[in-house]
């Protein structure tokens, strides 16, 4: 016998989620364009992507010198790196159902360009990928063990491709090789 199809209720159908975003982007450095109307659309759609409702999120955009002098007063590694996040949320990391998604990611932008070389790949889609990986620390994912780097990884992936962005090469490219 075949089974009968329902149209959903509403009570089966998934609730719309009304989004209430605040994204403020900084930008003080001067070696790769990075249009800030495309990188707060970029934000937008992996915030939609992760199911966030409500997110108030900065975006600072820098070079080595400047990331490295933060990552040594909060970190205490006067080296540059490629992303730094603070989750200034009320709940922690990831929040609570219904709350406020809050937080300040710093991404240096010349990692960002000489990263981009070794891996095949323009620098805005190094910053990209440098962003995502910061929202996705927000919501509570962490890269410290080999399990939670891969988890955070696939993830990183999964939004990549969900914003319309490729996923981002983890291998050196063979121009790099040379």
């Amino acid at each position: 016998m075949m089974g009968r199809h329902h149209a959903p209720t509403p009570a089966m159908a998934k609730p719309l989620v009304a989004h209430d975003f605040s994204i403020d982007i900084t930008d003080r450095q001067k070696l790769v364009r990075i249009g800030a109307p495309w990188l707060e659309r970029l934000v937008r759609r992996a915030l939609v992507a992760e199911e966030i409702g409500q997110a108030e999120i900065g975006i600072l955009l820098v070079d080595d010198k400047r990331i490295a002098k933060v990552h040594a007063e909060w970190l205490g590694d006067p080296t540059p790196t490629d992303v730094i996040t603070f989750d200034l949320s009320a709940a922690g990391p990831g929040g609570g159902a219904g709350s406020l998604l809050c937080g300040d990611i710093i991404v240096s932008t010349e990692t960002a360009r000489r990263m981009s070389r070794e891996f095949g790949w323009t620098p805005r889609q190094e910053v990209a990928y440098y962003v995502i990986h910061g929202l996705l620390h927000l919501t509570g994912y962490d890269d410290l063990t080999v399990a939670d780097r891969r988890a955070m990884r696939a993830r990183e992936r999964a939004v990549m491709r969900a914003i319309g962005m490729p996923a981002p090469p983890r291998t050196r490219s063979r121009r790099s090789r040379s």
